[in-house]
Formats: C-alpha cells, sequence, structure tokens
C-alpha cells in the first residue's frame, strides 16, 4: 500500500504543495510489528511512471511488491520551480555549471533539519516504525545521492545506512572531504555507493574516481562501504532501477 499526501516545508522556499509517499509493508494491516523505515529522496520518482520527471520510474514499487521486503518507504518529491531542486538537495552553496549555468544557494541542511526534526517524528509518530538509528536508512541518487552521504554523516546519530547511486560528487568535493574527515562514523555505518560507466555528464567525467575518493574517507571515518562501477550504466532511473536489488540487500541484508 502506497499513501499519497500533499505537504508544505515552510523552512524552504516553495509555491507549490509537494507529494509524500509512504509505502506500507505487505503485512502492515494484518501484524503489530514494527518496520525499518528508508527515506528517500525525489520522491516522485520512485514508485510512479505517471508522476516521474522523464516518464519512468525507479520502480520501487513493483520491487517491494515482489519481494515483500519489511520495510516502510517515506519519500519527499522534491521542488521543480527553477534550481530549487539543486538549491534543496545542496548542502553548501554552489556554481551549478552547463545546462544550469547559475549560482545556486545550498539549502541542504535546511532540508535534512526538516526531515529529521519534523518529518521523522512525525513518521514514528503515525506508523510503526523502529525509529532507532541502526533501523534509520536513507538513499537517493544524483544530487539526493549527494544529499545521502551528506545524511549518513552530518546527522548520523539518525541514519546509520545510506544507499547513493551516481552521486553528484563534483558540488564541492573539498566540502565534501572535509565533511567526512570531520565526521567520525558511529557503528554500524553502511554505505552503499555506484555509478555508472556510462554516465556522460559534461561535468562529472571522474566520476568513479570520485566515487572511490569518497568510499576511502568513509572507511577511514569507520563506516562499512561498498562501491561498485556498473558496465554500460547510464544516469537514468531506468539503470537505477537495475540497482535496486543490489543496494537493497546491502541495507536491509
Amino acid at each position: 500500500m502506497i499513501l499519497v499526501s500533499k505537504i508544505q516545508i515552510p523552512t524552504l522556499p516553495t509555491v507549490k504543495p509537494r507529494r509524500l509517499y509512504v509505502y506500507l509493508p505487505h503485512d502492515y494491516a494484518s501484524s503489530d510489528r514494527r518496520y525499518p523505515v528508508l527515506y528517500m529522496f525525489d520522491g516522485h520518482n520512485v514508485f510512479y511512471n505517471s508522476h516521474a520527471t522523464f516518464g519512468k520510474s525507479w520502480g520501487m514499487k513493483e520491487y517491494l511488491q515482489k519481494t515483500k521486503q519489511p520495510v516502510i518507504v517515506v519519500a519527499v518529491e522534491c521542488n521543480h520551480e527553477g534550481n530549487q531542486r539543486l538549491s534543496e538537495y545542496a548542502p553548501w552553496d554552489f556554481h551549478a555549471p552547463k545546462p544550469f549555468n547559475a549560482d545556486v544557494q545550498g539549502r541542504g541542511r535546511i532540508t535534512m533539519d526538516w526531515l529529521t526534526q519534523t518529518l521523522k517524528p512525525e513518521i514514528d509518530a503515525t506508523y510503526r516504525t523502529l525509529p532507532d538509528r541502526e533501523h534509520t536508512l536513507i538513499a537517493g541518487s544524483s544530487m539526493g545521492g549527494l544529499m545521502s552521504i551528506y545524511a549518513v554523516t552530518a546527522y548520523n546519530d539518525v541514519f546509520s545506512r545510506a544507499a547513493a547511486l551516481s552521486p553528484s560528487l563534483w558540488v564541492d568535493r573539498a566540502r565534501m572531504a572535509q565533511l567526512i574527515k570531520a565526521s567520525p562514523l558511529a557503528k554500524p555505518t553502511q554505505i552503499y555507493l555506484d555509478t555508472g560507466s556510462a554516465e556522460a555528464v559534461r561535468y562529472n567525467r571522474d566520476c568513479a574516481e570520485q566515487m572511490f575518493r569518497a568510499a576511502r574517507l568513509l572507511t577511514k571515518a569507520g563506516a562499512c562501504v561498498e562501491a561498485r562501477v556498473c558496465p554500460g550504466a547510464q544516469h537514468c532511473e531506468a539503470d537505477w532501477e537495475k540497482r535496486i536489488p543490489v543496494f537493497m540487500e546491502y541495507l536491509l541484508g
């Protein structure tokens, strides 16, 4: 079952309400058990093709229904206005090159403060969750992948596991490295990273090198890290969908 509602995030500059998606496991209504929670960025791209930006979702609904994974998934739609998605998924101010060619104000901390201090308590109060850090996960791709690394590092007291698919590590690499080096991670902390060998993003040609550099830093900080280069994979939902079984097994296995 997927519950869809409209919400506002008052601390972020937005006009239109955004969708909040909550997936409840197949046995939620027939049991009294509690479940881990996976938070996901770009919620509009997670479950439904009809909601997805480019008409193709991750297909997470089909995967969860087929595997009957005992997990609640909470996915929040981004702000589609102008460059606001870049802004709310960026931990720091940065200049976005072509095709954006814009100075972006990083509001990632505001996004994560809202998610951890407002949304998570509401989810824990409404649904039968396992609210401790060991059972609180986060995942995303591209800018959402960047935010997943930021979340599990800067908010490590909340999240113990993260999956970052094709993370946009080109956004202020030095600041990310500085953050990881200054953030000793609690045990257990598990982080899945990947990138596609065919990701033709002009400003991220060394994405594999950046990913492995981040993996080394995260490992030194105390995390258990799996980093993969996916042969032939491009920067798109169809290829991220293929990696769902891999990162979900790593996070929940």
